[in-house]
């Protein structure tokens, strides 16, 4: 980075698998550029996506919240007044404990998501405060639930490739996923690949930049992927391409698999899929005949009734062609679990309230028993991502709804919010980052001077939690000690303390090229993909 600017180190965590490194400009405690780094991280090589290198404006443009501001008009109008803290954390909680004490703590929901925050924002200080106050729980359903489930259960969120081994494959399957636009990272290890000999195959309904690239493109009717490549495990077992040693050795369910895979002819599959049956046949031999090959699933699939069944018969495929084992072989889903830790301030005691699936929002709002009387929203905008909007809406408006808002500007939710909070940005803050798609974990300080009285969320939620009396002061980490209860909880925080102090970040033990199946193993109770996961076989609508 040229110029006069101070240059600090910051790593993004927004909701992207890339979890770049960052070098931010700043003057006089501005943030005047952003750039990649090309020292911290191999995933961000010095490039950045537009949506960061743009941040600048953002942080500190005109539509930050800069004080804490109270409804004045009807709720929708946007018509606010000034608050300070104090007098706007004391009213938030008033109404959350006499909310829990007239009717219960379920009347109270927090609602939130990934936001653009990393691990001291979200399950720190705010778990601790609506645990203590038997808050409604929140089922983050509004993605990556279906893909989760059944990576969970048939590989127990086994790591997978890392995307910088994508240059080792000899096959590279882009399935739902749409990585020019999205965790853009991966495509120069693509073409790496493509320049050295690999094959490229996209499943997509759309035409895609890299299906324009691609050997082949299948672009099946939106919510047929299951019978793609529940016709690829068919031929697979019946062609005798599939690795029954492998199955035997590490794999429970191949049988059932293949008996339910078995009415999947090519024809039938094709002719659901609205794609050609020779491109189907096309796919299914260069991908029994090419090894490296790995399988990069994403969470497009997912986005159907039956997305579920979907990713669990797409993740089956490495398994029963053996493709696990050499580097650049397998699958990519999310590599969140190559980092296990826990934030601190966690609350105390096993959670047993009440969950609402926040994909039904609007119907908690309107005819949950008991109702929700108090509804918090931070790291997420509601109204604008939860489906059935009008309903959404319809709830927001309810003059018996206690809502706090607690963001960077004034969102679409925040207009019927009763009190709104101004929020940090992650560059404004401390933080931990890690990816799902990288495998470092990053810690980074402010960068940037907050804009007028804006606070981060740790710092808010405990205080939160000390004037609602669920917590003390002293028992709350400081921002400093979190971070240090964080490192600790990977089981290996003087390595990893280490490896932040020399390089700026720290990898996981298994490193950052793990191979599958050498390196890292499925986590499942027994060690064993589970190609049939009974729970979630009982949990699918019509059985996976």
């Amino acid at each position: 980075m040229s110029g006069a600017a101070e240059v600090v180190r910051a790593a993004c965590p927004l909701d992207c698998p890339d979890a770049c490194s960052l070098e931010v400009g700043v003057e006089g405690g501005r943030v005047v550029r952003i750039e990649g780094a090309r020292d911290r991280n191999e995933l961000t090589a010095g490039f950045i996506c537009s949506k960061v290198r743009g941040l600048p404006r953002h942080l500190h443009g005109p539509d930050r919240l800069r004080a804490p501001l109270a409804r004045e008009g009807a709720k929708g109008s946007g018509r606010f007044v000034r608050l300070g803290w104090d007098e706007a954390l004391d009213r938030i909680a008033a109404k959350l404990v006499e909310t829990r004490d007239r009717f219960g703590g379920e009347a109270i929901l927090p609602h939130a998501y990934g936001g653009s925050n990393g691990r001291l924002s979200d399950g720190t200080t705010d778990a601790l405060l609506f645990a203590r106050l038997g808050a409604s729980r929140l089922a983050r359903t509004i993605c990556a639930a279906p893909t989760g489930r059944a990576h969970q259960g048939l590989y127990g969120k086994m790591a997978g490739v890392a995307l910088p081994d994508y240059e080792h494959a000899r096959l590279i399957v882009v399935w739902g996923c749409n990585p020019s636009a999205t965790g853009i990272h991966l495509v120069p290890f693509v073409r790496a690949a493509r320049a050295a000999g690999a094959k490229l195959v996209v499943v997509d309904p759309r035409r895609i930049p890299l299906a324009a690239q691609a050997d082949l493109h299948l672009a099946p009717r939106p919510g047929t992927d299951v019978a793609l490549a529940l016709a690829v495990v068919r031929e697979l077992f019946e062609s005798g391409r599939a690795d029954r040693e492998f199955l035997a050795r590490h794999a429970t369910g191949a049988e059932e698999l293949a008996r339910r895979a078995a009415p999947w002819t090519v024809e039938r599959a094709a002719s659901v899929a609205d794609v050609a049956a020779d491109d189907l046949r096309r796919f299914v031999d260069l991908y029994a005949e090419t090894s490296p090959a790995v399988v990069r699933c994403g969470w497009g699939v997912e986005r159907n009734r039956n997305g579920g069944s979907a990713v669990a018969a797409i993740l089956a495929l490495p398994a029963v062609a053996g493709k696990f084992g050499v580097r650049g072989g397998g699958y990519t889903m999310s590599n969140s679990s190559a980092w296990r830790f826990d934030a601190g301030a966690a609350p105390s005691a096993p959670p047993t309230t009440r969950e609402i699936n926040m994909s039904r929002l609007g119907e908690a709002l309107l005819d949950a028993e008991p109702p929700v009387r108090c509804l918090f929203v931070y790291n997420s905008n509601a109204l604008a991502t939860a489906p059935n909007q009008e309903r959404v809406r319809r709830g927001l408006e309810r003059d018996d709804l206690f809502t706090v808002v607690f963001d960077q500007v004034m969102t679409d939710t925040a207009r019927y919010a009763d009190v709104v909070l101004p929020a940090t940005c992650f560059l404004e803050q401390r933080e931990v980052s890690r990816g799902y798609g990288a495998y470092v974990l990053q810690v980074t300080e402010p960068a940037a001077t907050p804009p007028g009285e804006a606070r981060p969320n740790y710092d808010v939620f405990a205080e939160l939690a000390v004037r609602c009396g669920v917590a003390t002061r002293d028992e709350i980490p400081t921002q400093a000690e979190a971070v240090e209860q964080i490192l600790d909880s990977t089981g290996e925080g003087t390595r990893v303390r280490e490896e932040l102090s020399r390089r700026g970040f720290a990898l996981p033990s298994s490193g950052a090229h793990p191979v599958q199946f050498v390196d890292v193993h499925p986590r499942t109770d027994d060690g064993r993909i589970h190609l049939v996961p009974e729970a979630l076989d009982r949990e699918a609508p019509e059985g996976l």
